[in-house]
């Protein structure tokens, strides 16, 4: 006589939420404390906002007010204070519940960091503080064409004049300030800080990617738009780590996503009532295969994870470093190298992970319902900005014959500098 085996029913419990690290500062405890419950309210609604190509505008004022912007301001002046490293595992659990809001701030921390580094070097910040802890967020409008800055200033009766056009302008469209590089009257490519009230400023959101649909990446139309001197800088003024800090949000927001990845498959496997007949057990979750799949999944999000941590360690001690400290240069390149490898890391893990998710569930999982592509659409969207075999040729030719790292300080030509550390 046969015994049947009893079913196991699926689990309907979700996937425990992440890991809070026990050896945490009180300053990112009490940052978490005050965002958790906010990137709870964003995650209830972001598979219906990719559905329907609904920009996070709701969400993004639900961050200002919640200080998502100052989480690098200094203590003092009302922020945070996060270091790079603490900021950086805020980027990661805001990307696991909507990837296109950590990259769409990309540009703002670049700025608050411009400030941090004009602070050190003795310049008055706080007007710029109270806006950020006020929640005033910075947009980016950097890139450009073969031809160079596409945005010009003027001289107008009543002042400097911005016009011109700019693309890819993450953040913008949910912003308060855009951070413009533009020519100058003498022809030189310089920083512009633009308001976005100004009727001359139109911000379209045109983005025709396949991931990262909500970041606000349009075109930014500046039609003579007035220009207070003090809001024009050289570029060589800008922080020399600035680079690497754009790369780490990036690597950041990847690895938010290879966790948002894994969430959502462990919770699909284990509510999973379909199988196969040759399958190696009754219920999906069972499965030796499938787990040992899941697992897989997971040791390749978490050495992501470390990757990117280390690497947040490198460009926050070149952030911290004096220009005029004998280990400046080194540790510039120590951040881009950093940054660089685990680009070329993170990057493979995630997209392979984002795809060898589909196996542990069967075709049934490829329903728009589910939307799970997003999370492969996402990774190589993110992993295709700065190319990653670029990124390899640098890490192998700094190892192999101590070439210095390139520093991009123009998006949309190839311009090089050899870490000549701004003053």
């Amino acid at each position: 006589m046969t015994t049947a085996l009893p079913l196991r029913g699926p689990d309907p419990r979700p996937p425990e939420p992440p890991h809070r690290r026990s050896d945490e500062s009180d300053r990112l405890a009490e940052a978490r404390q005050r965002l958790d419950p906010v990137f709870e309210r964003i995650a209830a609604g972001t598979v219906d906002r990719e559905r329907a190509g609904q920009l996070p505008r709701r969400q993004v004022v639900w961050l200002k007010e919640a200080g998502f912007g100052a989480l690098r301001v200094p203590r003092e002046y009302g922020g945070a204070g996060l270091d790079l490293v603490e900021l950086s595992r805020v980027w990661i659990d805001l990307a696991a519940v909507d990837a296109n809001l950590a990259q769409a701030f990309r540009g703002h921390f670049a700025y608050v960091e411009d400030r941090l580094h004009r602070q050190r070097h003795g310049q008055d910040q706080r007007h710029w503080w109270r806006r950020f802890v006020a929640g005033e967020m910075v947009g980016n409008a950097w890139a450009d064409g073969p031809d160079g800055p596409g945005a010009r200033l003027v001289r107008g009766a009543d002042g400097l004049r911005l016009t011109g056009r700019k693309s890819y302008t993450t953040g913008s469209i949910f912003a308060e300030w855009m951070d413009v590089q533009a020519r100058d009257l003498k022809g030189e490519v310089v920083q512009v800080i633009a308001s976005t009230a100004h009727p001359g400023v139109r911000v379209s959101d045109d983005w025709q990617g396949f991931g990262q649909r909500g970041t606000g990446s349009g075109t930014a139309v500046l039609t003579d738009v007035p220009v207070d001197p003090e809001h024009i800088a050289p570029l060589a003024e800008r922080p020399p780590h600035q680079s690497a800090l754009f790369q780490l949000n990036l690597l950041a927001t990847l690895v938010g996503i290879g966790r948002a990845a894994l969430r959502d498959t462990v919770l699909q496997v284990r509510r999973r009532h379909r199988n196969f007949s040759h399958a190696n057990a009754a219920w999906v979750r069972d499965d030796p295969q499938v787990l040992g799949l899941v697992g897989e999944l997971a040791a390749a999000i978490g050495a992501s994870e470390a990757i990117t941590l280390r690497a947040a360690e490198a460009v926050d001690r070149a952030a911290s470093v004096a220009a005029a400290d004998l280990d400046a240069q080194r540790r510039l390149e120590e951040a881009e190298i950093a940054t660089s490898t685990a680009q070329v890391a993170a990057s493979e893990l995630v997209l392979r992970a984002t795809s060898d998710l589909f196996d542990t569930l069967g075709a049934s999982a490829t329903t728009s319902a589910l939307d799970l592509d997003r999370h492969w659409r996402n990774a190589r969207t993110v992993a295709s900005h700065n190319p990653r075999i670029l990124k390899a040729r640098v890490v192998g030719a700094h190892l192999v014959n101590a070439t210095p790292p390139p520093y991009a300080w123009t998006v949309g030509t190839t311009s090089r500098q050899t870490g000549t550390v701004a003053r």
